[in-house]
């Protein structure tokens, strides 16, 4: 017997346009990897305006139509344990995690464990889902942070609740607030906007000023930063993530002579060495500690219509303000 394939389907909106099929399909179904998009676009079940595209480069045009036909959710094996996990927020579309430093949200390689496994045995174990229900759909989390990036994720209990969810991150009406110390002094509010590569085979990034320098595949993005408080050669700084691209906060600053404390990748070494030594810091201070929704009256975000949520600061970084002389009460 044919396994019976979903049909999900949108129009392409003005903000969507000339962006690749493959990136669009991932921001806005999040529980799917690139690599299964890629495979669902080489068995042909991809239709725009109803003719096959089998290309991931493909650039979308606005008004396009858009047809993507899946085969129900696999076996995922995953067996029901009630993980203490950080709830902020739960109703039977949504749930908000506050996610600790270190962990994965989204699994790298087949045999990670990451939060996504944690919620769906979390929600098994509270008979928020059943069994049954993971034969159509799998929840997930749909904003990613970097494994060593804690605070606030998002998580769609539903098909309707992760959709709502991916629309609002899409279409940028969710305001999102990072927290982070970085080096060098910083006294006033600024707008950092640039033009951002990534390197997929070291999964570093590189950002660009001008856009005639960048590479044809570089996306544009938009930071704003905020100075909380400033002791030293550091400050303590609230960042407004505009567009969320990989490694953004961390990279943006970086560019600026402001690298995060404890970012191994795009930091300060001599710095880092000295933060790990004093603190036994291992990786960068940055927290996503406050998320603000937009009003809707209607559907899966109704509830939330117009609320911020905020995650503490994780014990370490609250630690290391604390040393550093910068003040506690600024924090999200």
């Amino acid at each position: 017997m044919e396994e019976q394939l979903q049909c999900m389907e949108f129009t392409v909106t003005e903000d969507m346009e000339e962006e690749r099929i493959d990136k669009l399909l991932s921001s806005l179904m999040d529980s799917f990897s690139r690599s299964y998009i890629q495979k669902l676009l080489t068995d042909g079940n991809l239709l725009i305006n109803d003719k096959t595209i089998g290309k991931a480069s493909y650039k979308v045009k606005a008004e396009d139509e858009v047809k993507l036909f899946v085969p129900p959710a696999e076996q995922l094996n995953i067996e029901p344990e009630d993980i203490p996990l950080d709830v902020l927020y739960e109703d039977e579309d949504i749930l908000l995690l506050n996610k600790p430093a270190g962990v994965l949200t989204q699994k790298a390689k087949p045999e990670d464990l990451s939060l996504n496994e944690w919620l769906i045995g979390h929600l098994l174990a509270t008979d928020a889902i059943t069994e049954a229900d993971l034969a159509t759909f799998h929840p997930s989390v749909c904003n990613r942070l970097d494994r060593n990036t804690s605070g606030i994720v998002l998580c769609g209990k539903t098909l309707s609740g992760s959709q709502a969810l991916s629309r609002i991150i899409k279409d940028r009406t969710v305001k999102k607030y990072y927290q982070t110390i970085c080096k060098g002094k910083i006294v006033q509010e600024s707008t950092l906007e640039g033009y951002l590569y990534k390197e997929e085979s070291t999964n570093t990034v590189k950002v660009y000023a001008d856009p005639s320098e960048a590479p044809a595949e570089a996306s544009y993005i938009r930071t704003i930063y905020m100075p909380n408080a400033v002791a030293g050669d550091f400050t303590l700084l609230t960042v407004e993530l505009v567009t969320g691209k990989t490694h953004q906060i961390r990279a943006h600053l970086a560019g600026t002579g402001h690298p995060l404390l404890g970012d191994t990748k795009y930091g300060d070494n001599k710095l880092n060495r000295r933060m790990q030594s004093e603190y036994s810091l291992h990786h960068q201070l940055l927290h996503a500690g406050r998320i603000c929704f937009p009003k809707e009256t209607e559907g899966p975000l109704a509830k939330v219509s117009g609320q911020t949520f905020t995650a503490p600061l994780p014990h370490k970084f609250a630690e290391i303000l604390q040393a550093l002389n910068l003040a506690p009460d600024s924090a999200c």
